[in-house]
């Protein structure tokens, strides 16, 4: 006789207040018709709006709730699991509740040689994880090589970092001190940030116009290439090029096998060799 199975089935999360539900409504429909206009619905195309529609969720929870995820899955007719899956897999969306100063460090190859490992050390005794005005975590590359170690807060940058600057910098997000980042617009909450990333104005003072620039060596190529009157050939010396297009054919066999897993090894693959 089988064994009885009992699955556990987990609760619903609590749905957003009244208020905040229909605020977020209105956003979430203005983000969809970005790509499925409302007079012509497209809900293939419509499911390109999770990526803003989870930086909306992040504005208002500080991360990406259940109850977010819920948000999310009822507007794009996707399931639940569909929407951690995406939410799961970019670092961007966070797990858990953020401060209102999420300080990023860069710890790759050349921040890390520059010191950025001794950053993130010196960070860890520094910041109480339970902290709810700073959130530590570890980011990747941002194209800041120049100015390694790279210390991001929301996003904005703080270049040439050490040990010693990196915690007077986050002393002064928890004393609600003014902090000018090196470059770029100026400093605001993580959650007015998510907002922005979900595609909504900045409303920051001079924000548009405040681009961070990248540094000498990043334009190197740049800089030759327009000295050189070097340009990328357009779409026009492309056509004419003669280049030919992917065939019919091509195209058809790519289009019958794009969902098929790919073919097992053969004899004519050398074997692997061993230890």
């Amino acid at each position: 006789m089988s064994e009885k199975v009992h699955l556990r089935l987990r609760t619903r999360p609590a749905p957003y207040p009244d208020d905040v539900r229909v605020r977020l409504d209105e956003d979430a429909r203005a983000i969809i018709a970005r790509y499925s206009p409302p007079d012509a619905p497209n809900p293939a195309m419509a499911r390109s709006a999770l990526l803003p529609l989870l930086h909306l969720v992040q504005s208002q929870d500080g991360y990406v709730s259940p109850t977010g995820i819920e948000f999310c899955a009822e507007h794009l007719g996707l399931t639940g699991a569909e929407v951690t899956a995406v939410s799961s897999f970019y670092s961007m969306y966070r797990r858990e509740p953020t401060g209102d100063y999420l300080v990023g460090v860069c710890t790759n190859t050349l921040c890390a040689v520059m010191g950025g490992d001794a950053i993130m050390d010196a960070l860890r005794e520094h910041v109480d994880p339970a902290d709810p005005a700073v959130t530590l975590t570890h980011v990747e590359c941002n194209a800041a090589c120049d100015y390694a170690p790279v210390v991001m807060v929301n996003w904005e940058f703080f270049d040439n970092q050490t040990p010693e600057s990196a915690r007077a910098l986050v002393d002064s997000l928890r004393s609600d001190t003014e902090v000018v980042p090196t470059r770029g617009a100026s400093l605001c909450t993580f959650q007015e940030t998510e907002r922005i990333l979900a595609g909504f104005p900045d409303q920051r003072l001079g924000a548009v116009h405040a681009g961070g620039r990248a540094g000498a060596s990043t334009l190197a190529g740049l800089r030759f290439a327009r000295e050189h009157g070097m340009n990328a050939p357009t779409a026009d010396e492309v056509r004419d090029s003669g280049a030919a297009p992917l065939g019919s054919e091509q195209a058809n066999a790519a289009e019958t096998t794009k969902d098929k897993p790919a073919p097992a090894p053969t004899e004519s693959v050398p074997p692997e060799k061993g230890p």
